[in-house]
C-alpha cells in the first residue's frame, strides 16, 4: 500500500515525469489510461506544477512506494464545497494494481476531510469511455455537462483529431 503525503517544491519535477509518462509519452502506451492517440504534446510542465504548490485551496496529493513516486492527483477545494480532482496520474507500469483506486479514495477523504468539500468534480476527455467508466465504478456519474476542449492553446496539449471535448462527472463525497 502506497503512503500518501503532499507535494513540496523538490518534488515537481517527478510530478512533471509521471504526469507525462502517464498521459503522452510512448510510455504511457504501457498502461490503459493513454491520451497518446488523442493529443500529442505535453499535458503539464514545470512552471504549472510550480504555480499550483502555491494555489490557495490546492493541494497536489503524491503516492509513493519505497520513495518512489508511483502516483499523484490534484485536489482544488472550493468554498462553496466542491473539490475538483484532477492531474490523475499512475505510473503506467504499476497500473491494475488497486493504486489508482487507493489514490483516488485519499484524494477524496482529503477533500472531504481537510477541505470541507461535499462533492467531488471531475472533467475527462469524452472519448475516454473506459476511463469514465472506471470513475463510475467508483461512484462517480457523469452530469450531462461538457466543457469544450481548448484548441489553440498548446498548453493543453496538440489534439489529433477535432471533435475533443470534455465530459464532467460528479461524486457525493457525504458518507451515508
Amino acid at each position: 500500500m502506497p503512503i500518501f503525503r503532499a507535494a513540496g517544491r523538490s518534488d515537481v519535477d517527478r510530478v512533471v515525469r509521471l504526469v507525462e509518462s502517464a498521459y503522452r509519452r510512448e510510455s504511457s502506451r504501457v498502461g490503459w489510461t493513454t491520451e497518446a492517440d488523442l493529443l500529442a504534446g505535453q499535458r503539464t510542465d514545470r512552471a504549472e506544477v510550480e504555480a499550483l504548490l502555491e494555489e490557495p485551496g490546492a493541494c497536489l496529493l503524491l503516492a509513493l512506494e519505497a520513495d518512489q513516486l508511483v502516483g499523484c492527483v490534484l485536489i482544488k477545494t472550493h468554498a462553496h464545497g466542491t473539490a475538483h480532482i484532477g492531474m490523475f496520474a499512475v505510473s503506467p507500469t504499476l497500473q491494475a494494481r488497486g493504486l489508482g483506486r487507493a489514490l483516488l479514495a485519499e484524494a477524496e477523504r482529503v477533500a472531504r476531510q481537510e477541505g470541507g468539500a461535499v462533492r467531488a468534480k471531475m472533467t475527462v476527455i469524452e472519448q475516454r469511455s473506459e476511463l469514465i467508466a472506471w470513475y463510475r465504478r467508483r461512484g462517480y456519474h457523469t452530469t450531462g455537462e461538457t466543457e469544450p476542449f481548448p484548441y489553440g492553446n498548446a498548453r493543453f496539449g496538440l489534439p489529433l483529431r477535432d471533435d475533443l471535448r470534455f465530459s464532467v462527472l460528479e461524486k457525493s463525497l457525504v458518507e451515508p
